[in-house]
């Protein structure tokens, strides 16, 4: 049943989204109703349509006490906004109704598993939150909570683990149908782990052991973990918090990790062949996949930076964005990513431009925009160039740019210029693992963000850019002679 406070948010988010037009929104990225978003939740299959939770806070955009927004999709590009499916209104969640997983179960309904948080005084009569495992269950829209709720909590934590940092039930299912929840958790060394849980019904569950420990290799406390099968292996996705940089793979802050290895569903046995970031660039975190209808492993995240939200300017009506839907593959131990292919059928308008000589700075005709999809491949002309640069949302003194050297095969994406007027991350730099002659990019521009996949897939570099929306302008610049070819198209 629906309580007051939800009431109250649902009645709030249908009045405020009737002033935030649709030129006020990314055209194919999904942001909040109203207010505030962060991490995805829920992301599901359910009813035939694509489900996406969120973490929101409708009156602000600002962080504030957690609800769960809700939107749908048929292809996972155009959302449709639902309304918010789950308000802090109980004991167990008074103080925000935190990140968790979706199901369906075999009745037929649609189970939601989240992190409630309390607010407690400790000994040092500091305020602290509690975190606990919560249940709703529902019918796509409408979601009543579980009456035995927590279904887990302090008793449930093997000895050492925090009350305090235990969160984002993954719900996934194994071969012999077994329900099995993967929650992170901080042990007494203060770094992370994700600890597994069992059921048969998905209601009762029991700790069964510990699947990975950090043990302060990759920053602190790992959060929104997700699980699943990828071409032979299984694969781990992270969020650790509190980062510190190695060399160019992982960098400071709260970052992305994906883990890949081999387990066994009997013994819960997990052993790691090799860790390496997600995302190269300045906004992702907190990513979950499905299987889509057509049995593909795909993947959205928050394409956010913790360490970043205040740069949206005071008063704007929502803040916060998903990135766009990416398909998952594994290649030489590596995650590969690439759009959907669905959002290639929005292309439209091609623009291509072949053998392209720079030698200095260079704009080509019809080779402009904010909502659209280049890809270019970059290479010598006989001896190495110094630098090869991109300029995209130019106008006047305003740019952002991407630059390779391929003398040390660094990569750099640079907002300091895209009208900023915040003191946060403006750059970031990964290495480009294929160090052949020829760089190949793909970069995908929808009004607010930037995602830039390279060399197929290798590496991506996702970021968020709020310049003026009149800034369209392109342009490319080089130290030695570079020859490109490229391709753009608008997105409809």
């Amino acid at each position: 049943m629906e309580g007051q406070v939800l009431r109250e948010a649902r009645l709030y988010e249908e009045k405020k989204e009737k002033h935030i037009t649709e030129d006020m929104r990314p055209a194919f990225h999904l942001t909040p109703r109203t207010g505030w978003m962060n991490d995805p939740n829920g992301f599901s299959v359910y009813g035939g349509k694509y489900h996406m939770f969120y973490q929101y806070h409708p009156y602000d955009s600002h962080w504030g006490p957690m609800h769960w927004g809700h939107a749908v999709s048929d292809d996972m590009l155009n959302w449709e906004y639902l309304p918010a499916a789950l308000a802090p209104d109980q004991k167990s969640d008074h103080a925000g109704c935190f990140s968790g997983s979706a199901i369906e179960l075999p009745d037929g309904r649609q189970l939601l598993m989240y992190t409630g948080c309390s607010r407690v005084t400790d000994e040092n009569d500091d305020i602290k939150m509690i975190q606990e495992q919560c249940i709703a269950v529902g019918d796509g829209e409408n979601y009543v909570k579980y009456h035995s709720n927590p279904v887990l909590d302090a008793k449930d934590i093997p000895e050492g683990g925090s009350i305090y940092d235990f969160r984002d039930p993954k719900i996934i299912t194994l071969s012999d149908g077994t329900y099995l929840c993967l929650i992170g958790n901080r042990p007494a060394d203060g770094s992370g782990q994700i600890l597994l849980y069992k059921s048969e019904d998905a209601f009762h569950w029991t700790y069964w052991k510990k699947l990975i420990e950090n043990k302060n290799r990759y920053g602190k406390m790992w959060e929104c973990p997700d699980f699943f099968e990828l071409d032979g292996k299984w694969v781990l996705l992270t969020s650790p918090q509190d980062m510190l940089p190695m060399d160019l793979e992982f960098h400071n802050g709260n970052g992305t990790i994906v883990v890949i290895g081999e387990f066994d569903e009997t013994t819960g046995e997990f052993k790691e062949e090799s860790i390496s970031a997600i995302d190269y660039g300045i906004d992702f975190y907190a990513p979950q996949t499905i299987l889509d209808k057509d049995g593909n492993r795909v993947m959205i995240g928050w394409m956010q930076n913790w360490d970043s939200v205040a740069a949206r300017d005071e008063g704007e009506p929502w803040m916060g964005q998903m990135s766009l839907p990416r398909t998952l593959s594994l290649k030489d131990g590596r995650l590969i990513q690439k759009p959907i292919n669905a959002f290639d059928e929005r292309r439209k308008n091609k623009i291509t431009y072949e053998n392209v000589r720079l030698k200095d700075d260079l704009t080509l005709d019809g080779i402009e925009g904010r909502c659209i999809d280049m890809e270019i491949t970059v290479r010598s002309t006989g001896d190495l160039y110094e630098k090869f640069a991109l300029w995209f949302a130019e106008k006047d003194a305003m740019h952002t740019s991407l630059r390779y050297r391929p003398a040390d095969h660094t990569l750099k994406v640079d907002r300091k210029f895209s009208g900023s007027r915040r003191a946060i991350l403006h750059q970031r730099r990964c290495r480009v693992d294929s160090a052949g002659d020829e760089l190949k990019l793909r970069i995908i521009l929808d009004r607010f963000s930037a995602e830039i996949f390279v060399n197929d897939g290798e590496k991506v570099m996702s970021l968020t850019l709020y310049t003026d929306i009149e800034a369209t302008g392109i342009s490319f610049h080089s130290v030695g002679e570079v020859e490109f070819d490229i391709t753009k198209y608008d997105i409809i």
